[in-house]
């Protein structure tokens, strides 16, 4: 199919996701060294980031290796989604939703067990594009190429008509690799002007000598 596709990351896009320090305040309410957390529980991060275990044992987990009670489990994992979930970029939002029609749309994010159903909750994110494709429900993360592949299939388009927006440089160079356009979220204006230019530009046809 020939088609003009935009494809998005979530966070640090479409959420604004500063960090909000709760890690550290968690060691401090926990004795423990700085960097303890994140050490104990790595390999439990990263079976979340594609899908290896259930949010229950994620709890089970952090309570079995931070020696937390349910009711702290519960607070530990509140204070990490209001980090991860961050708030929503207003305005890039309402510029993409203003896309519907004009080209696919599509979401392509490194992703946590849980994040689809609090993501659509909060910010709706399945009614602003066609598709969205996470690490944890396919088992692979970005910058692997296969990520990039999963997503481009998703929408039937081909890699080198989407634009694809990430706020991480090697994630970016990966997209490229993989035969997309790809453009480094730093605003929301650079953005918004890459996107135009973009559709301006309309599809690639095989076969068409480029011109310019």
């Amino acid at each position: 199919m020939i088609a003009t596709c935009v494809i998005l990351d979530i966070g640090g896009v479409l959420e604004i996701t500063p960090e909000t320090g709760w890690v550290q305040r968690w060691e401090e309410r926990l004795d423990l060294p700085l960097g303890t957390i994140h050490e104990r529980m790595h390999d439990v991060w990263r079976a979340g980031s594609v899908g290896d275990i259930s949010e229950r044992e994620v709890h089970e987990q952090v309570a079995a290796r931070l020696g937390l009670d349910t009711p702290r489990v519960e607070a530990f994992m509140t204070d990490l989604w209001a980090e991860y979930l961050g708030t929503p970029n207003v305005e890039l939002i309402d510029y993409v939703r203003g896309l519907r029609g004009r080209c696919k749309l599509g979401i392509l994010s490194n992703s946590f067990i849980g994040a689809r159903e609090r993501e659509t909750t909060l910010y709706h994110f399945d009614e602003l594009v066609e598709q969205i494709v996470y690490s944890h429900e396919i088992g692979i993360e970005k910058p692997d190429l296969r990520a990039f592949e999963v997503a481009c299939a998703s929408l039937d388009v081909r890699p080198e008509n989407c634009l694809f927006i990430d706020d991480v440089a090697v994630i970016v160079e990966a997209a490229q690799a993989a035969g997309m356009q790809a453009h480094l979220f730093e605003d929301n204006a650079g953005t918004i002007r890459r996107i135009a230019a973009h559709l301006d530009a309309g599809p690639l046809v095989p076969g068409r000598v480029p011109l310019g």
